[in-house]
């Protein structure tokens, strides 16, 4: 990790070094996801079907793709009774702190025959794709599916790889305890384009939301547009705030957490003391020691890794608001005193004994979150992302005559004719409209 100071004469191009993380989509990324979203957009099942036995080594047919109920439920069998209980133990946590977003709609009657308002309507279908195989996340598949269905969403239909011809157990458990209603056998970039365009197995869908790889993610921003997405995700990342009165074990555990995920993973600390920051470095260099995957934390530390040490509190969070931290923890004496200050991060974490992991799985808010300083202006999954609001406009003739000459003004004022006479044809036919036969 690099170890460096605000007061450090280069301080701001190394900063700069650490602002500029996150997955930067190749060349060869962008030409082969091309290809693909436009094979299936025009060919369907076909390339959907060529994609994955080219990719995922596995042979699939129209009526395959689907699984089947007993599929489903013989995967979801193989999961211990244990397990299956903490998966709903979760559920119920993530379902009860959505259901508090669920919005609602309203209607105002300004007086004088004016009533204006908004109604939220839930999407018909959302897509949630997840990672199958050794990277299953069933975390994911409650995260992404339960606010859908909280939402009211009409159909939420999952994408998941095989693996050695099978699907993921964890994967169809927590797909059944979300409400998913079908599973779909196919994976990556060319699952994402079946799911913006629809193929003859696949149905097409409102709306794509949960993690994959560079491929996937590509996909999902070249199918925006044809279908919605939730973000464009890179590697996972943390940033935490300490001021020395947390044990440095705490900071260092906390940073590998995240270093473990990926080699492009960023883990920076921030400090206004010294001797802490070298401290949680040093506890950094110990865990790292045994941890099983400690060659891709180390590279991760090495590239995207850092301990600043800042001239106060007040920088530090100065500092976390530039960076916008998908997760940003407040290991202070004091969190909820910074809490105000904060103005972009994914989630927020405040105290010693509130570690990430925490929200990765079982603590209820979501751990979909924007990543690459994308929390400046993207929020965290929720409800919300599950339905569309809707105007409602109403006037009543004495309404009308009231604003229409402004309306009909402002249309001219914009060189709109038509938009000006649909005000004016209803004021010229105002006394038909008004002496018509009872």
């Amino acid at each position: 990790m690099r170890f460096i100071k605000t007061t450090d004469e280069n301080f701001e191009a190394s900063f700069r070094g650490l602002l500029e993380r996150g997955e930067v989509f190749s060349p060869e990324v962008w030409r082969l996801v091309e290809e693909i979203v436009g094979a299936v957009a025009s060919r369907g099942d076909e390339a959907l079907f060529h994609y994955t036995r080219r990719f995922d080594g596995v042979e699939m047919t129209p009526g395959a793709v689907r699984c089947t109920d007993d599929e489903i439920e013989e995967a979801a069998a193989e999961v211990p009774e244990g397990d299956r209980s903490l998966l709903e133990r979760a559920a119920r946590r993530i379902e009860a702190f959505h259901r508090r977003q669920v919005p609602g709609g309203w209607m105002e009657d300004e007086g004088g025959g004016t009533i204006l308002g908004q109604i939220t309507v839930p999407l018909g279908r959302v897509g949630v794709y997840t990672p199958g195989g050794l990277a299953a996340y069933p975390s994911t598949v409650l995260m992404a599916a339960i606010p859908a269905r909280v939402a009211g969403v009409g159909e939420v239909i999952l994408c998941s790889p095989l693996r050695e011809g099978r699907l993921n157990p964890l994967v169809a458990a927590a797909a059944r305890i979300a409400g998913v209603d079908g599973i779909y056998k196919v994976g990556g970039a060319q699952a994402v384009a079946a799911m913006a365009f629809g193929t003859e197995s696949v149905p097409r869908v409102d709306k794509i939301v949960g993690p994959g790889n560079a491929y996937v993610a590509a996909a999902k921003k070249a199918v925006f547009g044809h279908a919605a997405i939730d973000m464009v995700a890179g590697p996972s990342e943390v940033l935490v705030i300490g001021d020395g009165t947390v044990p440095p074990v705490f900071a260092a555990a906390d940073l590998l957490a995240q270093a473990e995920h990926d080699e492009r993973a960023s883990a920076v600390l921030l400090t206004p003391d010294e001797s802490y920051g070298r401290a949680v470095m040093g506890e950094v260099e110990r865990l790292l020691g045994v941890m099983a995957r400690r060659e891709i934390a180390h590279r991760s530390l090495a590239s995207y890794g850092a301990v600043i040490v800042t001239r106060d509190l007040r920088e530090a969070v100065e500092l976390a608001n530039r960076f916008a931290p998908e997760h940003l923890e407040l290991q202070t004496a004091a969190p909820e005193a910074l809490l105000p200050a904060v103005r972009n991060a994914g989630a927020v974490f405040l105290g010693p004994y509130t570690p990430e992991t925490l929200g990765d799985y079982l603590a209820g808010p979501n751990h979909i979150l924007p990543t690459s300083g994308t929390a400046r202006f993207f929020s965290a999954l929720g409800v919300y992302d599950f339905v569309k609001r809707i105007s409602v406009l109403s006037f009543s003739e004495a309404s009308f005559e009231r604003h229409g000459p402004d309306a009909e003004r402002f249309a001219v004022l914009e060189g709109l004719e038509g938009h000006a006479a649909a005000v004016r044809v209803r004021r010229e036919a105002k006394n038909t409209l008004t002496k018509r036969p009872a």
